[in-house]
């Protein structure tokens, strides 16, 4: 018999098959990580505040009660708004209550905050209006500017700003008004509003690096702030209460608004095994903006309140106002 030989197999190795199968020469880098952009805050303080202007401005319509005390027929729109009625025009131009009224409800008045120790007015005055034209001028832009600042910044901070920027404004008119030759008062929420303008542009210089469109962003908001500060030289406008507001919200807005930089991703963000390449959250010159911004802050309403209470004043008689 024959010798028995087992067949053999069609293809003696690997390589010698019609198809190869290569293995890869070194593993494929793993993929960067993105982080998702951050989800916008929902504004609930912003919208309050406006509700907050409108409800306060009616109330002291109601108090006002212009047929009761100046008389119907001098009243304005008297058959139609009945006791919520204005003052005569000769008064009060931009259709709203009478002098006292705003004085006695917390309107910015030097006398009783350094004679009578009613500091809080400072405050308070921020929440009054002297008139629907006011009050719509100012809440316009309050939903404008303000709503989109809460999203992007949260309602802690801008809520911050808002109200610092108010007494910024209102510690600023305090000063400038000369109770002796011209005795005011100062109500709106004008003051806090230019802060926000302010913090917007102090928000584009310190977060740089992060906008594309620098030069247009930059042109547009000073052409906007330009305008606004314009108005102040209308007659029975306190500039003075734009100008205070606008420098402490400048100020406030390098403290308050200060972002993370391009290409920062939080730890908790990146998973494990990305290549990810971690700058540095926050820059050195944001740093020194922020030191430098806080000093000159904490200084000018040091020096301010020093000036406001260090000057006394004789009683006067109180004869006209400032919106």
């Amino acid at each position: 018999m024959g010798k028995k030989v087992s067949p053999q197999p069609p293809y003696d190795d690997i390589e010698s098959m019609s198809f190869e199968v290569r293995k890869p020469l070194s593993m494929p880098p793993p993929p960067r990580y993105y982080p998702p952009p951050p989800k916008p805050w929902f504004p609930w303080l912003m919208p309050l505040t406006f509700i907050a202007n409108i409800a306060m401005f009616a109330f002291t319509m109601y108090q006002n009660n212009c047929p009761a005390v100046t008389g119907p027929r001098r009243c304005l729109f008297y058959p139609e708004l009945g006791r919520f009625s204005f003052q005569p025009f000769q008064e009060n131009p931009l259709l709203g209550p009478s002098i006292n009224i705003l004085k006695r409800y917390g309107a910015l008045d030097r006398e009783s905050v350094v004679e009578h120790g009613e500091g809080w007015r400072l405050i308070s005055c921020i929440w009054l209006h002297a008139g629907v034209v006011h009050l719509l001028a100012n809440m316009l832009s309050l939903l404008f500017v303000g709503i989109r600042l809460e999203q992007e910044f949260g309602f802690l901070r801008i809520g911050f700003l808002y109200l610092l920027s108010g007494f910024g404004g209102s510690l600023l008119s305090s000063l400038n008004i000369n109770p002796v030759e011209n005795p005011t008062i100062s109500v709106g929420a004008s003051g806090a509003l230019f802060g926000l303008l302010g913090a917007m542009l102090s928000e584009l210089i310190t977060n740089w690096t992060i906008y594309s469109n620098k030069c247009a962003a930059m042109m547009s908001l000073i052409l906007v702030i330009a305008l606004n500060l314009a108005v102040g030289f209308v007659p029975h406008v306190d500039n003075s209460a734009h100008i205070g507001g606008f420098v402490s919200g400048f100020l406030l807005g390098f403290v308050l608004l200060m972002r993370p930089q391009f290409g920062y991703v939080n730890r908790k963000y990146i998973p494990a095994g990305s290549d990810v390449k971690r700058t540095a959250k926050h820059q050195c010159y944001q740093y020194f903006l922020l030191v430098l911004a806080l000093g000159l802050l904490i200084f000018g309403y040091a020096s301010g309140l020093r000036r406001l209470y260090s000057n006394k004043t004789a009683p006067r008689v109180f004869e006209s106002n400032i919106f």
